[in-house]
């Protein structure tokens, strides 16, 4: 073993030029046949990594600008929401407005249809009254007088008394 190892450390000229020889050789056949086909491939290899590079940038900015195409859209649509119920609540109000109007148009009608029933009646009352109230004084003068007299006379001189009455207060 001491011999095999000493050989091992001995140098030898002829195996370094044999060695380098080859070396070079080695180095002149991979330049030829192995390293421009291995330098093509990387530099298409770099290639491809550039341009997916820039396709990823270009890609980004798009999604960046759509981003901010989407955001500007929701805030237009977020704002047309808000004039819509903007919108919807002064229809709302002036609907409101003119049903309160209209209720209350309605309402004087009636109150004002209520009120001229209630002169008609009022006058029909009074009229009734006046009636009853003449056909009652000649009841009664007939009685006191003890005699008749002639009833269209009768009549005209009550009608006349009950005109010169004042008339009832209106309520």
């Amino acid at each position: 073993m001491a011999v095999l190892l000493a050989s091992l450390i001995d140098v030898n000229p002829g195996l370094i030029a044999w060695t380098l020889i080859t070396f070079i050789v080695l180095m002149f056949v991979l330049s030829r046949v192995a390293w421009k086909p291995i330098l093509g491939l990387i530099d298409e290899r770099e290639k491809a990594i550039v341009d997916a590079i820039d396709a990823a940038k270009k890609e980004r900015a798009e999604a960046e600008r759509l981003l901010a195409e989407q955001k500007s859209a929701i805030g237009d649509a977020r704002r047309e929401a808000a004039e819509m119920m903007a919108k919807n609540r002064d229809e709302v109000a002036k609907f409101r407005e003119e049903l309160m109007a209209k209720s209350k148009k309605e309402a004087d009608d009636l109150l004002a249809n209520a009120r001229r029933t209630i002169d008609e009646e009022r006058v029909k009352a009074v009229a009734e009254v006046k009636t009853t109230a003449v056909d009652l004084v000649i009841a009664a003068t007939s009685k006191l007088l003890g005699s008749q007299l002639d009833e269209g006379k009768q009549r005209q001189l009550v009608n006349e008394y009950i005109e010169k009455l004042p008339n009832p207060p209106r309520a």
